[in-house]
């Protein structure tokens, strides 16, 4: 084992599923097994986790896919260059409404009301009678503006005709605080990752509308992030800790290890949970995608299609190289390296052409509206 550089290390996480591996590998032993004494802290938003980073609080963190790219860019309100080592979770994410919407979207669509995944238009119905009524708009949260949940939000309005910036109010919602916003009906629904979504089903207060897997299947959640000057500086280190989430991503991959990830991740300390909300999300075949099918990946084909919603959704200039962003922030040499050394396979290029993911393909103008098929007319065909 190489000599590391800082053994001792503090890991941000946001209680949501796809921080288990980094909840795992202290349970497992795996940070010991790579020399390293790891002490995870439970954060309370992603601002929080990004802000920790910047200061040096945090060594690294569970962070944001997109949000390390944002940083980069210097387009978010804290500009530090940061990198993506790994990729935590693909899928796990859903938009969930509130009751009292979903009852509005049975008397105005009612022949859509009973579909899964629920079509954008059965809203769009809603929100055009709403208008009509005079009354305020839909107000939608996703978790951060530089998150996936921020683009499947927008997606799934445009394939509906509606534009994400006129027709709703969009608003920021950390995680463990939606359901508590739902029920207070200060939104009237969310975007948001697992466990939040089951919760809220199963309190009688929400209903889930779609999944991620109905935008993308392949989605990456989360990453693990740091600052470039962190990694430059502790290379040894970051791959130890790398290896020690390959090794957990690896055992939380096992249908016969997910109940008991259910129960630990459940507790207090983690995402205060309980146990059969988490059981009955995470042993969903193929929702929960920890490390097979090359799911800990970097893709910079994902961080591309990221930046192209950024600049689509005008977070980012338009002149901006994605190519060179992606290339310096999604450390495919990073992982490589540590995953070579665990004997675990990758991929022997760093991208897929576009659509080779899976993704909605992105318009080459920024038309908000009506953009694209339908959830339902893409399912079809």
């Amino acid at each position: 084992m190489a000599e590391l550089e800082r053994p001792r290390l503090k890991v941000g996480f946001i209680p949501i599923i796809d921080c288990a591996a980094i909840v795992m590998a202290e349970e497992l032993g795996a940070y010991e097994r790579q020399g390293l004494e790891v002490e995870i802290r439970r954060e309370v938003s992603w601002a929080n986790v990004r802000d920790k980073l910047a200061l040096g609080v945090l060594d690294a963190s569970h962070i944001l896919s997109p949000l390390p790219l944002a940083q980069t860019l210097a387009i978010d309100s804290v500009s530090v260059p940061m990198i993506n080592a790994m990729t935590l979770e693909l899928n796990g994410n859903a938009v969930t409404l509130s009751t009292g919407l979903w009852r509005e979207i049975e008397e105005a669509a009612p022949a859509m009301a009973s579909q899964r995944p629920l079509d954008a238009r059965a809203l769009a119905a809603v929100v055009a009678k709403r208008r009509a009524e005079g009354r305020p708009a839909l107000v939608l949260a996703s978790v951060f503006p530089y998150s996936v949940q921020h683009y499947m939000l927008r997606l799934w309005l445009s394939s509906g005709g509606l534009d994400p910036d006129r027709d709703v109010r969009l608003t920021v919602v950390p995680p463990p605080h939606t359901v508590a916003h739902l029920s207070g009906g200060v939104i009237d629904g969310y975007c948001v990752g697992e466990p939040w979504n089951r919760q809220s089903e199963q309190l009688g207060i929400g209903h889930i509308a779609l999944t991620g897997p109905d935008i993308w299947r392949g989605m990456p959640e989360k990453v693990l992030g740091t600052t470039e000057a962190w990694a430059e500086r502790h290379p040894e280190t970051l791959k130890a800790l790398i290896k020690a989430l390959i090794e957990a991503s690896l055992w939380l991959d096992d249908p016969a290890n997910r109940a008991e990830a259910a129960r630990i991740l459940s507790s207090p300390r983690h995402l205060n949970m309980p146990a059969d909300v988490m059981a009955r999300t995470l042993e969903q075949p193929g929702f929960h995608v920890f490390q097979k099918d090359a799911a800990n990946f970097p893709w910079r084909s994902h961080a591309d299609w990221f930046l192209k919603q950024m600049v689509r959704w005008n977070q980012a200039p338009r002149d901006i190289d994605i190519t060179a962003v992606a290339d310096r922030v999604y450390r495919t040499d990073l992982y490589r390296a540590a995953a070579t050394e665990m004997g675990v396979d990758c991929p022997a290029i760093d991208r897929l052409p576009p659509g080779g993911h899976g993704e909605p393909p992105v318009p080459p103008a920024a038309d908000n509206r009506g953009v694209g098929p339908s959830l339902q007319e893409r399912a079809n065909g």
